[in-house]
């Protein structure tokens, strides 16, 4: 799949993609013996991307954890506003991991990290089908805002659909919906509810296909079981 170069950079932690655009610009960068130039698009399937001399690949034994993210970090290698990224949580690791996909900000749970670049584009591309779900807790009018979520909707000028809406428990000012889906576009699941006039409390990502976060400690992180990560390796649907 081509994406730009300050994407690709960013994703495998090299760099944030400001600081890749100046490595771009310094031609510190090359795509398959080719000097790159800012706007340059490759696919790291198939395109040798080369950063100070050394492959955008790692070749450090594959590694495959998962987090227990809390709220207040954000999902980046590093951020150019001195924020608290999740990096800070897995500096233990032993070898440099990126992560796959995201969370925002205010959202916590289960947050995948590795160093293959194939198993991290496998499970972060939508045509694997990874339905992804999320506790989340509303306030709003509940009855109405499950009718809206249970249809497709129009989110920034895409046709947006949940996999699955469940409400788990009721309360007095809204409830605790289960949500899954399988597009992950940025802060969909928010962005649905906004839709549906729910106003979001609290947000966390409990399972990524069939491997769930479980009873790790918020903050945490563990090695993924070979079971898993065959789990995370296979097509949902």
């Amino acid at each position: 799949m081509q994406e730009r170069l300050q994407k690709i950079i960013s994703a495998y932690g090299r760099a944030s993609r400001r600081e890749a655009e100046k490595l771009i610009n310094d031609g510190r960068v090359s795509v398959n013996g080719i000097v790159a130039y800012v706007g340059q698009s490759a696919d790291i399937s198939c395109d040798e991307i080369i950063v100070d001399g050394v492959s955008l690949l790692q070749k450090d034994a594959p590694v495959y954890i998962m987090l227990n993210k809390p709220r207040g970090y954000i999902t980046s290698v590093r951020d150019d506003r001195g924020r608290k990224t999740v990096m800070d949580l897995t500096s233990d690791v032993g070898t440099r991991i990126y992560p796959v996909g995201r969370l925002d900000l205010d959202s916590e749970g289960l947050l995948l990290l590795t160093n293959d670049g194939q198993f991290a584009n496998d499970v972060a591309h939508p045509s694997k089908g990874k339905i992804k779900t999320y506790l989340v807790r509303v306030s709003g009018d509940i009855k109405e805002g499950l009718d809206i979520l249970s249809k497709p909707m129009q989110i920034d000028e895409h046709v947006v659909s949940a996999h699955g809406v469940k409400l788990l428990k009721q309360t007095e000012s809204g409830g605790i919906l289960s949500i899954s889906i399988h597009e992950g576009r940025n802060r969909q699941i928010r962005k649905m509810c906004a839709h549906a006039k729910l106003r979001v409390l609290s947000l966390k990502r409990v399972s990524v296909g069939a491997v769930t976060l479980g009873n790790l400690g918020v903050g945490k992180w563990r090695h993924l079981t070979e079971a898993e990560r065959n789990l995370l390796w296979k097509k949902t649907f």
